[in-house]
């Protein structure tokens, strides 16, 4: 094919980016959306494997778009909207080369192909993932579609002289890519299957295979951004993948952290993670394909029944766009077999392949019925995400197909393609009936969640968290817009690392403390002296040797003015001693909490010394003795007799609290964070109960009776999605 439409297929993307920005996050969302966004800004190294090319890209970026005024995080959630149009419009280019080899004429073919990029561009998980920077898939999927296209390219031009450039350029993404994420490499099997076929000798002179193999060389040196910040010690600095020489770092890299530098290989291989090979599955495999049926089944229609399990509503969509991509495989293999070879070779490694080496636990809500052990803590669609894309494409190949068929058999000999265009109207589908779950429009969800609970603490606090969705929001907040940077987050998880309580401790040690700043909350809190002692005072050597433990024998800790007693054969984990410790040695200088009841509070047996502060829980130094401070109200034992410093937690729901939007939300489209909306729930439900008890005004507690309904409906799936629900029953 000689005449790419690069005008039309610039068009696409531009109308998908266009739908992007309608849609796009206004600020961060939860999971690791926070976390990208935050080491972004600061050139950070985010969790294993670091994601350096996905780093430094969106830094740069967001540095040219400085000038425009929009907020860091809008920044970079259009970075994923570029990324992703730009990948449609790619697809758009291998759309049209499938269709136009079946099509007489150029402009149905220019229509069909934009029917196909515009069900890829709004496939459920495509969009969703691409009006915010969740994940760094969207490059990814670029890099994926950007290689796909040139090695088309480079197929239909490898009879001319430099035509080999093309794919020079097609390992060199491959290879740079891969510094982002592994996910860039995917079309790597595809790309070889073509090229082995091809026949081509030229790929195997030695001044080819020289400069392929130093492409790749340089494009995997993008790993030694990782020791290198890492050696600066930033803020976010997760596995720390610091190295004594540049040889153990190249080693590391590559060997992909077979040999070479120890921190760096861990971080490369995300040992961390301890993902077990393959061969051991972690669920049958008919469980996992079936978690991949479910996740395919919402990409068509999933506004049509907000159950996450498959649905008889959505199954005639469901069908009708499998049968589509079938029928769009089916073109390309009647148009060229080389094409349908590389494009059966992607669609299988996207899916099947996927499956197999991705080696998930059950479904997180189709198997809701197990343990949560034996399933994934989130729906893991996003894995996905190119899959889905290229299968939209690929629907739309085959409704370019379907128009032809018609258009020929309603005009004989002529086809007549505009009165059978209507059909291409089934390319809108995904459009309409995606658009309530997949936009994130006015989301604030998470910011304010995240500046809720750091407003909820004292100055100089440590705050004691659980997982990714109430620590990575704090990090964004903290390091993003600058709020309260003083409060020392501790993720509960990462105790359990050798490099985290080493970086806590020399992020509060002397003059690297951080000082409190009050913000638009001036009076809320009254400024304290500067800790002078880190948050943990054992030294390296010390905490190195810190692993699980069963006690032998009864162990009593003492705090001020309280103690625990722990039983023996009590198993005792790393990251629960650490947080005896720190608690221990920061509780003089800096108040402790908790962002739940749940977690290292009640695990470690303090929750009977928990008093609410709003959303958080403060480690109260006071005996259960005596009568308790006036500030402090015990609510029911009907709602769990908690304590409550009322007259705080009444000041902080009603003058510092933001929750924008949250209590007129029509669908909260994911279940795996529905604990943020019932954390609300909970509080203004006790508040109430402790605001009657104390005999504050019934009008104060019916109204936080009221907001606690509303947060409630919010977290049983919102308004419209409540509704639809019970209208389906």
């Amino acid at each position: 094919m000689s005449d790419p439409p690069y005008r039309a297929a610039a068009l696409a993307a531009a109308t998908a980016l266009a739908l992007y920005v309608l849609t796009l996050a206004p600020t961060t969302a939860f999971w690791d959306t926070s976390e990208y966004i935050t080491t972004a800004h600061i050139v950070g190294i985010p969790h294993p494997p670091g994601n350096p090319f996905f780093v430094f890209l969106a830094r740069v970026w967001s540095l040219i778009l400085a000038p425009t005024g929009l907020s860091v995080a809008v920044r970079i959630n259009l970075f994923a909207a570029v990324t992703s149009a730009a990948a449609t419009g790619c697809f758009y280019l291998i759309a049209y080369r499938v269709l136009r080899s079946t099509m007489e004429e150029r402009g149905p073919a220019l229509w069909a192909a934009g029917a196909a990029s515009a069900l890829g561009a709004t496939a459920f998980t495509v969009w969703n993932q691409s009006n915010v920077n969740e994940k760094v898939y969207t490059l990814s999927v670029l890099i994926i579609a950007l290689v796909s296209w040139l090695t088309l390219r480079w197929w239909d031009r490898r009879s001319e002289p430099g035509s080999e450039r093309l794919l020079l350029w097609v390992l060199f993404l491959l290879a740079i890519g891969s510094t982002s994420h592994l996910m860039s490499v995917l079309a790597a099997p595809a790309v070889a299957v073509l090229v082995a076929g091809s026949g081509q000798r030229a790929l195997l002179r030695p001044a080819f295979v020289g400069r392929a193999v130093t492409l790749v060389v340089v494009g995997l040196s993008f790993n030694f951004v990782l020791p290198i910040r890492a050696e600066l010690d930033p803020i976010v600095n997760e596995g720390d993948p610091t190295c004594e020489s540049v040889s153990g770092a190249a080693l590391a890299i590559y060997t992909h952290g077979r040999r070479g530098c120890r921190a760096l290989s861990a971080t490369l291989t995300r040992e961390q993670y301890q993902t077990p090979p393959v061969t051991e599955r972690n669920a049958p495999f008919s469980a996992q394909m079936a978690t991949y049926a479910q996740y395919f089944e919402w990409q068509w229609a999933r506004g049509i029944d907000p159950s996450e399990l498959p649905s008889r509503l959505r199954a005639p969509f469901t069908l009708l766009f499998l049968l589509l991509g079938a029928i769009g495989l089916a073109s390309a293999w009647r148009a060229e077999r080389s094409v349908f070879v590389y494009l059966a070779v992607l669609t299988t490694t996207l899916t099947v392949g996927l499956v197999v080496y991705l080696n998930f636990r059950h479904g997180y809500s189709l198997h809701a019925e197990l343990p949560q052990a034996r399933r994934e803590v989130r729906e893991r669609d996003y894995f996905f995400v190119a899959g889905f894309l290229l299968w939209g494409v690929l629907a739309g190949i085959g409704l370019g197909w379907t128009w032809r068929a018609l258009a020929r058999a309603v005009g004989g000999g002529r086809p007549r393609w505009g009165v059978t265009a209507p059909v291409l109207a089934i390319a809108a589908i995904p459009l309409a009936l995606n658009w309530g779950w997949a936009s994130r429009a006015g989301d604030w969800a998470a910011r304010d969640w995240a500046y809720d609970l750091l407003m909820s603490v004292e100055p100089y606090a440590v705050l004691f968290t659980n997982g990714d969705n109430d620590t990575f929001p704090l990090w964004y907040v903290q390091e993003v817009e600058g709020v309260r940077q003083d409060v020392t987050v501790v993720v509960g998880q990462y105790l359990n690392t050798s490099w985290y309580p080493r970086q806590l401790q020399e992020m509060t040690r002397g003059g690297n403390q951080r000082p409190f700043d009050p913000g638009g909350s001036k009076d809320l809190y009254p400024d304290r002296e500067v800790p002078r002692a880190p948050v943990l005072l054992l030294t390296e050597e010390v905490m190195d040797r810190v692993v699980s433990t069963r006690l032998p024998r009864d162990l009593t800790v003492a705090f001020p003015r309280l103690a625990v007693t722990y039983p023996a054969g009590r198993m005792l984990d790393r990251r629960q001693q650490l947080a005896i410790r720190m608690i221990d040695d920061a509780v003089a200088e800096r108040p402790i909490y908790f962002s739940s009841t749940a977690g290292l509070l009640r695990e470690l047996g303090l929750d009977r010394w928990g008093v609410r502060h709003g959303l958080t829980v403060k480690l109260e130094l006071r005996g259960l003795d005596g009568d308790p401070p006036d500030r402090l109200v015990q609510g029911s034992a009907e709602y769990g007799a908690e304590w409550f410093d009322l007259n705080h937690s009444l000041r902080l729901y009603d003058d510092v609290y933001s929750f924008r939007g949250l209590r007129e939300r029509d669908i909260w489209p994911d279940r795996s964070t529905r604990m943020m909306p019932l954390q609300y729930y909970v509080v203004a439900l006790l508040l109430a109960d402790a605001a009657e008890v104390d005999g504050r005004d019934p009008a104060l507690v019916e109204r936080l009776r009221d907001d606690a309904r509303a947060f409630r409906l919010v977290a049983d799936g919102g308004l419209r999605g409540r509704a639809v629900a019970e209208e389906n029953r």
